[in-house]
């Protein structure tokens, strides 16, 4: 059963992932996912394992392949959740990906390599945020010095620093610091400046269709073709506050070495990435049982190479898959992970099931999260004026009926509460910024006159909730 805890999820603590034995890394997840013991057992054992491997010797540890796993669980019961919550913990490239999406390579899919590509890109990404939160402060002080030249050119005498004109140059700084707490304060925003904007375009990379698929092509054809693509920068007027976040951002550029950032990105996708591998049984085998087909079976041998370790080139640089971490996932109703190319399953050594959520799980998930749906509702209506006062009886009554609907129609667990909610708040919704009573209280009863016809007419029922 899955609920997100009261807490501030965005401004957690850094923990520190060597200091966190097994229990530990449960107990933090526990703050986020609730249940599912065995499940966070097992991402927690394959999460310390990555930390006992790097205190091996090196050529050891080259050997130590990572603990794969197989979650299987009907959907929205929670096995995305806990793989991003895992990489969130270590500060792990994450990605996650559909099995199924492979099935159709040439056609409508894309080749199985280039999801080591887009984790690449989402390790570039994680770095270089890092290092803007490093160099932030010193961007933001060098963009406001730029932008305060705009607003206040120094004369020729203060530019050359004349000594014998004093007076002039105090006087400069004075109105420059004036300027300087105005800027901060925002009330130089809507002044309009003009600054000097280099035209985005990135030539040197694109995308081609080849018989197996999306392929990157790398060409740097600004070496080939030098005078083709020197654009020289133009002049444009916007807003001081506009100007400000532009030439943050040209700092930003200015101080971060790309070099540098892609090099310690693909280490660390290397060494820590988590690839969530969504829909496994899709690819498993026929629906009638027999094994598998000959376009599943080929898209299960085409991922067994970067399950098992191989190279793959990025726009950014080679890397190795045989460290990174995939968490599968299915709900595996009608194929098994027995069903899977025995090269395969001999990739994934730990299998977990997950349990289907109860009743009491969906009212815990309705109360309990810091955002919970609830809660989300209550604040977005408050914004018109409304006072929603959603009841306890009413709580336990919307859980039955999304129980009842998941057992009656097709379970999809947790996200039946999406929809149950947002026909029961529909009429509020609609004729909210009209009620001349802005008081709403939500108890069983009201939740019965707006749930109870749709939940015991099955056909309406698959339609509607």
């Amino acid at each position: 059963m899955v609920i997100y805890l009261a807490g501030e999820v965005d401004k957690e603590a850094p923990v520190r992932l060597d200091d966190l034995t097994p229990r530990q890394i449960v107990a933090e997840l526990d703050r986020h996912v609730v249940g599912q013991a065995a499940a966070k057992r097992a991402v927690a054992v394959a999460l310390r394992n990555r930390v006992r491997r790097q205190k091996l010797p090196a050529d050891l540890a080259q050997d130590v392949m990572p603990k794969n796993i197989i979650m299987i669980g009907s959907t929205g019961v929670g096995k995305t959740e806990i793989a991003r919550r895992l990489a969130r913990l270590s500060s792990s490239p994450f990605l996650k990906v559909e099995a199924s999406k492979f099935t159709e390579v040439g056609y409508v899919g894309r080749d199985v390599e280039s999801m080591i590509r887009d984790l690449v890109e989402i390790a570039i990404d994680l770095v270089r945020e890092e290092r803007i939160a490093e160099i932030a402060d010193k961007a933001e002080l060098n963009a406001e010095e730029r932008l305060l030249d705009l607003l206040l050119p120094p004369s020729k005498q203060v530019a050359e620093g004349e000594q014998d004109e004093a007076t002039t140059l105090e006087q400069f700084q004075r109105t420059r610091e004036k300027l300087r707490q105005q800027l901060r304060e925002g009330r130089l925003d809507s002044r309009v400046v003009e600054i000097d904007v280099q035209e985005r375009a990135n030539p040197g990379h694109f995308e081609i269709f080849t018989p197996q698929g999306v392929e990157e092509m790398d060409i740097n054809l600004k070496d080939m073709f030098p005078n083709l693509f020197n654009q020289k920068p133009r002049r444009r007027g916007m807003p001081v506050d506009e100007a400000l976040d532009y030439l943050v951002a040209e700092e930003e550029n200015k101080l971060i070495d790309m070099d540098q950032v892609a090099r310690v990105a693909i280490g660390r996708a290397e060494a820590n990435g988590i690839i969530f591998l969504d829909e496994l049984d899709k690819i498993a085998g026929r629906e009638s049982g027999h094994g598998p087909d000959v376009s599943r079976e080929g898209v299960q041998r085409d991922i067994l190479p970067i399950v098992e370790g191989t190279t793959v080139n990025t726009r950014y640089g080679m890397i190795r898959t045989d460290h990174i971490l995939f968490i599968a996932a299915g709900a595996f109703h009608v194929a098994k992970p027995s069903d899977l190319i025995p090269e395969l399953q001999g990739r994934f050594p730990i299998r977990v099931e997950l349990n289907p959520l109860t009743v009491e799980d969906f009212k815990r998930i309705l109360v309990e999260p810091k955002n919970s749906l609830v809660r989300q509702y209550v604040a977005l209506l408050e914004t018109e004026g409304i006072k929603l006062d959603v009841l306890t009886d009413a709580v336990d009554a919307i859980a039955s009926f999304a129980f009842a609907v998941n057992e009656n129609t097709e379970d999809i667990g947790a996200r039946r509460l999406h929809t149950i909610m947002e026909t029961l708040l529909e009429e509020v919704s609609f004729e909210g910024p009209d009620l001349p009573d802005k008081d709403v209280v939500v108890d069983r009863a009201y939740v019965e006159q707006q749930l109870a016809g749709i939940v015991k007419d099955h056909d309406l029922s698959r339609y509607i909730l």
